[in-house]
């Protein structure tokens, strides 16, 4: 199938070379014009390393034009922080077509952001909306065009808005993540599944001294200590506590599943943990206030969850904490703005309301 992919970091790079290892047609946008003119100029090739070796891939189109990147694809994917959805959603929205896919691993709610750029550039193209709890890869860059997978995903708990449109995505998504997709509801039951904002917030904030003092700290080895383990455990009681609430139902693929060597397989899949901090990969430099943990997982991320705990009437004092402390150590009240329901411009709705836009779309 033909698949754009948006976005230059680790998880859009595992994406684009992922998809054309598996012998799709795949179309790479970024908006760094010189790391576009430089990657055509090496071949639009991505080296793809994973356990079954080393694998050089050539991408059908390396563009800075979205519009070009996008035309007559089936499935549009964009791994980019959430920080960085306003902007594209805005350049992808007057391009969409009716049967499209847009779909955002994982998103934060940002289904909503880019189905609200079509909707206020005038498209009124049937397009699907889809988000998932987690990237698909476990996965870092290790040079410009080269990018090491230590895990693919397993299992994708996968949202859609509007979820009448549901099937079609789904069957969409499926092709280009065969015997993974598992469909969880709406957008926002997509949302809630998002396991970053849940694991990365107790990792940097419980971590923040040895992660100043280090050159380089893995919040995934030594600092996943059974006290951190606890804490993050709480801090998902509240996450399943909302998806409940709200009436979602089984599997809300808890995060103490991705630690575990037995029972239910989580999004990973068993041995996850272990196979991340084998590779050492997650050994790097963070610095706590440039890192999308904090600015993605932390800010927005948890501003989404307390905004929707509050119309399931669900308490958070930990998402609350951790938004506190968080904006501390960042210098800014992370307890005001953030991603909310409200900053989506849908505060003024009732549950009723809310369900019945995430089921009909606008």
């Amino acid at each position: 199938m033909k698949i754009a992919v948006l976005g230059g970091g680790n998880g859009s790079f595992a994406a684009a070379g992922d998809f054309a290892l598996s012998g799709h047609e795949v179309r790479l946008w970024r908006r760094d014009a010189n790391q576009v003119e430089t990657h055509r100029a090496a071949g639009s090739r991505i080296l793809v390393k994973d356990h079954n070796g080393r694998h050089d891939v050539k991408l059908a189109l390396v563009t800075t034009g979205i519009a070009e990147a996008v035309s007559g694809v089936e499935l549009v994917v964009c791994p980019a922080p959430a920080f960085a959805q306003q902007d594209i959603a805005r350049r992808l929205a007057p391009h969409l077509r009716d049967g499209q896919v847009v779909f955002l691993p994982p998103a934060t709610f940002g289904s909503m952001i880019f189905a609200q750029a079509a909707r206020d550039a005038g498209n009124r193209a049937k397009a699907s909306f889809a988000e998932t709890g987690t990237l698909p890869w476990l996965t870092r860059k290790h040079g410009p065009f080269d990018v090491a997978i230590t895990i693919r995903a397993k299992r994708l708990p996968v949202g859609v808005f509007p979820l009448d449109r549901a099937s079609h995505a789904l069957e969409v998504i499926g092709r280009a993540f065969p015997d993974v997709i598992e469909p969880c509801g709406d957008a926002l039951s997509g949302a809630l599944m998002n396991a970053g904002c849940i694991i990365h917030p107790p990792l940097i904030v419980m971590n923040a001294g040895p992660i100043e003092h280090f050159e380089r700290w893995d919040i995934h080895k030594e600092g996943t200590q059974a006290a951190i383990r606890r804490v993050t455990d709480a801090l998902d009681g509240e996450r399943i506590a909302v998806r409940e609430a709200l009436g979602y139902g089984a599997p809300h693929f808890p995060l103490a599943h991705h630690y575990a060597r037995e029972g239910e397989i989580w999004m990973y899949g068993r041995g996850s943990h272990d196979r991340l901090t084998d590779s050492g990969d997650w050994r790097e430099r963070i610095v706590l206030t440039e890192h999308r943990y904090m600015r993605e997982d932390l800010r927005l991320g948890l501003s989404l969850l307390v905004s929707v705990a509050g119309v399931a009437s669900v308490t958070t004092p930990l998402a609350k904490a951790f938004l506190a402390i968080g904006g501390a150590i960042y210098g800014e009240d992370f307890t005001q703005g953030g991603r909310t329901l409200e900053s989506l411009g849908l505060g003024k709705l009732h549950r009723a309301e809310l369900q019945t836009l995430l089921r009909e779309g606008f």
